[in-house]
Parts: structure tokens; sequence; C-alpha cells
């Protein structure tokens, strides 16, 4: 057992043989529990709409606007739909993850507002730690550096001391997985969460799915782990449409021969029955649109990085517009249905 307090206080090592032993246990149900799930991975399509509406502006207010854009890869195929816009925007990418953006460069109308909807045709399939294997190169060091609120010393990673780890990545991965939801409780009471500060969540011990995954990032990449943030949103399970309240993220990490692999940790605390599956595993309910941390975007912002890129991002004459200004609106539908 791994006894733990608080970020000051100390862990209680077991013994190494027990923690080969429980992470082999733990493995093993892991693949159970995918057993259990379909024979194969599922996939699911939908069209996501994201919607929102910028108001209470100054007519003639010089407005930049850049929104993130989701990408095809390996694991979901977007096609963009029709946008309805002010002006037509420039495609651009961020340097250090690759992101998609567009950037929106115009001056407020006479109404004092602009509206933006853009629906994306979405058909996302389940990632299966079963099915990976991969021997992608990793991009440097990117994933194993710190970023200004995922510190990869300090307060965060002493939850690890004292606790001897698994050599296997797999295994030593599955043990911070443990680790961290065993320490945090996913909660939006209070203040403080949905910042992905390590060293907050590591104290306040609650979060959302930032906090989790960041606490994950650090003790993971503290560990020699490659890690990575990623984020978009969430698609209701077992229903064909609805609206999509907020962001969702999670995390992935680097394990030679299996490539990236998904962890959910907020999820699997909400949960628990599910906690065996969503380590290794994500379901296709879901949409990313960006990775990672401490974002520049492509023209520069006035201020400084982003902590995370999901929703709109917008200045007003060099100035961050203030969130009394956006309304969201963020919903999905699938094709063929209602």
């Amino acid at each position: 057992m791994i006894s733990l307090v608080g970020c000051g206080s100390s862990a209680t090592a077991p013994d190494p043989s027990l923690t080969e032993l429980a992470a082999a246990e733990v493995i093993a149900a892991t693949q159970e529990g995918i057993k259990r799930q379909q024979s194969k991975a599922s996939s699911r399509a939908f069209v996501f709409h994201y919607d929102f509406r910028l108001h209470g502006l100054q007519p003639g207010t010089p407005l930049k606007v850049w929104l993130p854009v989701p990408q095809t890869n390996e694991w979901q195929v977007v096609k963009p739909g029709e946008m309805i816009a002010p002006v037509v925007p420039t495609e651009t990418f961020e340097a250090r993850y690759s992101n998609k953006m567009q950037h929106f460069d115009f001056a407020v109308p006479e109404s004092g507002e602009a509206s933006f909807r853009i629906p994306y045709e979405v058909t996302r399939k389940e990632v299966r730690l079963e099915e990976l294997d991969s021997d992608e190169p990793l991009p440097g060091d990117l994933f194993l550096t710190a970023n200004n609120k995922v510190p990869i010393t300090g307060k965060a990673t002493s939850l690890l001391g004292g606790v001897a780890l698994p050599p296997d990545p797999l295994k030593r991965a599955r043990a911070i997985y443990d680790l961290v939801d065993d320490h945090v409780k996913y909660s939006k009471d209070g203040e403080g969460w949905g910042q992905g500060d390590s060293e907050w969540v590591c104290d306040s011990r609650f979060g959302n799915c930032t906090d989790f995954h960041s606490l994950f990032i650090s003790l993971a990449r503290s560990k020699g782990i490659h890690a990575r943030f990623e984020i978009g949103f969430p698609i209701a399970p077992d229903v064909q449409s609805g609206l999509v309240g907020g962001y969702h993220c999670w995390g992935w990490f680097h394990v030679d021969g299996k490539g990236w692999v998904p962890v959910d940790i907020s999820e699997a605390d909400k949960h628990p029955e599910m906690k065996e599956y969503y380590f290794g595993n994500v379901t296709a309910d879901r949409v990313a649109f960006s990775t990672g941390r401490d974002l520049v975007l492509e023209p520069k912002q006035s201020r400084p990085p982003l902590n995370f890129f999901v929703y709109p991002y917008a200045e007003v004459d060099g100035n961050v517009l203030d969130r009394k200004h956006v309304e969201l609106k963020f919903a999905f539908d699938t094709p063929g249905h209602g």
C-alpha cells in the first residue's frame, strides 16, 4: 500500500517484490477488463458544432481571434464543414506541438458583436492497449521537460519519495496512474481547480481532468517517461445528439513497442468500475483539439503563452478579451438520426 496524506508528507514505500506482483496483477486485470469490452476497437461518427458569440464590444476596435482546429490523426478523421464567420480566417500552426488553428483579424462590426459557427464531421476510433503497436520516433525531450504548471521536480514529485516503482515502463506508468487516482478526487467545488497545476492539486487533492493529468504527467516525466497532455471535448455515450457542457482532457505516455498509450484518470475516478479500462484505453466518445501546454499561437498573441488551447482566444486592441464578452455553445449530432 502507498500511504498518502499530502504533498508534504512522506510516502510509505512497499516491498519491491510486492510492488512487482501488484503491478503484474493490475496489468492482468486490465487485459481481462479489455476482453470484457467489445472484441475489437469501436468507432463513432458524429458532427461536432463549435459555436460562439463575442458581444458587448466597442465598434471599430481591432479584434483578433484564434481558434483551435481538430486535426485528422491515427485516432480521428476530421472534415470541416461550412463555416459562418465575420471574415475568412488564415490557417496556421504553432511551432512547438504543431497544433492547427484559425486566425481572424478584423474590426468589431457596428453591432458590437461577432458570431462564429464551425461544424466538424468526425469519425473517432477507440484506443485499445492490446492493439497498440508502434515504433513512432519521439520528438526529442519535448515531452520530458517541465511546463509552467507541470514541474518535474519539487512538491508534486515528492509524492513518489520512497516509493519503489517497477522498472518496466508500462508497469511504472500504471503505478503512477493508481497513485494519482488514489490521491485526487474529482470535484469542481471551491476555487483553484481547472488550471492543470500539479503543485496545487497535489495539496488540494481535488480537481478536474486538467488537474489529474497534469499531476500524472509531472510524475511520469520525473521518472523518465515521456508524457503529453491532450484536450478536446466529450461526446455523451448512448445518445445521438446533445449539448456539450465544456472541454475534456486526457493524457498519453510513451512505451517502446507500444507507442503512445492513453490514460483518462479523471474518468476512472468518476467511474471506478472503469478504472482498469481507462489505463491504456479510451473510448471513441471524444474529439481532440490540441496537444500541450504553454502555447504560443501563430501569429503570436500579445499576452503570455496559453495554459492550454480549446476555447476561443481573443484580443481586443492588444488586450485579452474578458470571458464575460464570450458566449460559448458546443453540441453534437449524429448523421442520419433526428
